[in-house]
């Protein structure tokens, strides 16, 4: 999968009055850029493989979404963002959906790095323009930047925090300065910087959610929309960057339409009726008995299952750590075995999952077995820290029967519980501070009832009384900000190149930052550690090893209770839409790569 480098490199000397290049510095001027240098296409490419290039242009995909917005502001934290408003922007590189980790020019034509590796140069490309006819230049650079670190999202201060500063070197170049050499994906990173436009914010409130429509220079503007209901985007004509290798064979729908609906089984009806176009399945009791007979009376109905080979991440139910009952790992654990997956998959979900057992299921990031070799030697340095049980034994999870009778793992918590000095009082567990043993669930779909109320029972059974609770989108995210809940779902997607969003995942600094993606409330100096070796990490080995030793402590802390896994794709949609014959590993690239085939 990794190739050597097949495009031209040139070295040149940059000679700039009024910036800090000195005239020795030495540049290397790429088309793209690789994580590890592994680049597929040459400098002369025309399309990426995945795509149709002669795809036809027109028509209208109708999509639907739960719950609804009252912002198009996506990069704050107040407010919730409509869907697909991504579409308005670019970044300044593109990546590519069948490499790990590659982009390619997009808003920038070309990128310089020096030899030292502490900056960076784009060089925008002269004919990028705003949706208002106006130039993209370094300052919108520069102005996006600063704007998201001051006031953007928490979030971006993390992500951003190894870059010193930017300088603008002229009206199409601009330098990011970083503070170490040894972040080797932060400039794909700042690539990945979707640009936003200075003139139009400029006499706007940026920290104001709100709908003001704003420009961008992406392929789709806003055409209308109804406020938490309805959004439509339109298809720039004569798009400034249609016909660069990178956008070829994308963005093909003439318009996009998101309708938000309050209830999932509603929209399930709604896609049968054909209110709308597809339909990326999650739940397994629908795929598996939903569409039956819609299927079998209209032929043109498509149920399709596309294996993939993304990394799958983790789904827990996890713990909120910041609550005094759940500081204690040994309630964390026997909260574990009260799990039941096999009977779960077998009896809900048709025995369509595999269970998680890390952080970056489906990948080779993933820890198994016991560390050996390199991943050992990380971990020995945290040796008089770490549960000794890490060194000796893989981490796993617990293991039934299927029949329902979680009667010897509840037994093994039972003893765990005692050990650890919990007793039961009129049927409630209880701890060493004689304080209830009691929380609640915090839920978003109704479509986990039916996983949470067996959990709940198989807890009351060891004396641990839990509730289970549903609110809306807005409510929702308001108590995740603001880490208000003892228990959620969590749904954390990983890459094959993880880096500095691992900081805003486990980091102690996030911990107690509002709108921070720390969920669990982790506050340990060896993950913090961990975390900053894996972006760090110098080579491909590097990066496998560090992040399957922090895969390894996050497991063996047990912050969670690990749910499960599919390394497919579930989908149903109506064939007047179509995909591409080959998609791309990384990728389902919908609707972006996908067509209308009345325009065939």
């Amino acid at each position: 999968m990794y190739k050597l480098k097949h495009f031209l490199l040139s070295i040149f000397t940059i000679t700039l009055v009024n910036s800090h290049i000195s005239i020795a510095d030495e540049f290397e001027t790429k088309h793209a850029l690789s994580v590890f240098e592994n680049i597929k296409y040459n400098k002369n490419f025309k399309n990426f493989d995945y795509v149709n290039p002669n795809a036809p242009i027109g028509g209208k995909v109708k999509l639907a979404e739960r719950g609804t917005f009252d912002s198009l502001n996506q990069f704050i934290l107040k407010g919730l963002p409509a869907s697909g408003l991504e579409n308005i922007y670019q970044s300044l590189l593109k990546t590519s959906l069948d490499e790990p980790f590659t982009a390619y020019g997009l808003l920038a034509k070309e990128v310089s790095i020096p030899e030292n590796k502490l900056s960076v140069i784009f060089h925008l490309h002269p004919s990028a323009k705003w949706s208002d006819g106006k130039q993209v230049t370094a300052e919108d650079v520069k102005w996006t930047f600063e704007t998201l670190i001051d006031k953007g999202h928490p979030y971006y201060k993390s992500y951003y925090a190894d870059i010193k500063n930017v300088e603008i070197i002229n009206k199409n170049s601009v330098k990011f300065n970083f503070l170490s050499s040894t972040n080797r994906e932060l400039p794909l990173i700042i690539g990945q910087m979707q640009i936003l436009p200075k003139h139009f914010w400029y006499d706007k409130k940026f920290t104001s959610s709100g709908l003001i429509i704003p420009i961008g220079s992406g392929p789709y503007k806003i055409e209308k929309l109804d406020p938490g209901k309805m959004i439509l985007y339109k298809r720039v004509e004569n798009h400034w960057a249609e016909n660069l290798p990178v956008n070829k064979g994308y963005y093909n729908f003439d318009s996009i339409q998101y309708d938000y609906y309050r209830d999932a089984y509603v929209m399930i009806e709604a896609l049968k009726a054909k209110q709308y176009d597809f339909r990326h399945e999650n739940i397994s009791k629908e795929w598996a008995t939903s569409y039956i007979k819609t299927l079998e009376e209209n032929p043109s109905f498509i149920k399709e299952e596309i294996a993939h080979e993304l990394p799958q991440g983790m789904q827990a139910f996890i713990f909120n750590i910041r609550k005094e009952i759940f500081q204690d790992i040994n309630l964390r654990k026997a909260i574990n075995l009260a799990f039941d997956f096999e009977w779960t998959n077998k009896t809900l979900f048709h025995n369509q999952y595999k269970r998680s057992k890390s952080y970056f299921s489906n990948s080779i990031l993933a820890s198994d077995e016991l560390p050996k070799e390199r991943e050992l030697e990380i971990l020995k340095k945290y040796a008089d820290y770490l549960p000794s049980e890490i060194f000796i034994k893989p981490y796993s999870v617990s293991v039934t029967d299927g029949s329902g009778n979680n009667r010897k793992n509840l037994r093994t918590a039972q003893k765990i519980l005692e050990k650890a000095n919990y007793t039961i009082k009129n049927n409630i567990l209880t701890n060493s501070q004689n304080k209830n043993i009691e929380f609640e669930i915090l839920l978003l779909s109704p479509a986990f009832e039916r996983i949470v109320s067996p959990f709940i029972n198989n807890l009351l059974k060891l004396g641990i009384k839990c509730t289970q609770r549903i609110v809306d989108t807005a409510q929702y995210k308001n108590r995740l900000d603001n880490f208000d809940f003892d228990m959620i779902v969590m749904a954390r997607g990983q890459s094959l190149s993880p880096g500095n969003e691992q900081r805003n995942y486990w980091t102690s600094k996030m911990a107690n930052i509002k709108g921070s993606s720390n969920w669990i409330g982790i506050e340990n100096k060896i993950v913090d550690d961990l975390v900053e070796i894996v972006i760090k990490a110098p080579n491909k080995e590097e990066l496998i090893n560090s992040t399957k030793a922090l895969d390894r402590v996050l497991l063996f802390n047990h912050y969670l209770v690990p749910h499960w896994h599919i390394k497919k794709w579930r989908l149903i949609y109506w064939n007047n839409i179509q995909r591409p014959h080959n998609l791309p590993k990384y990728g389902l690239g919908f609707p972006n790569i996908w067509w209308h085939n009345e325009y065939n």
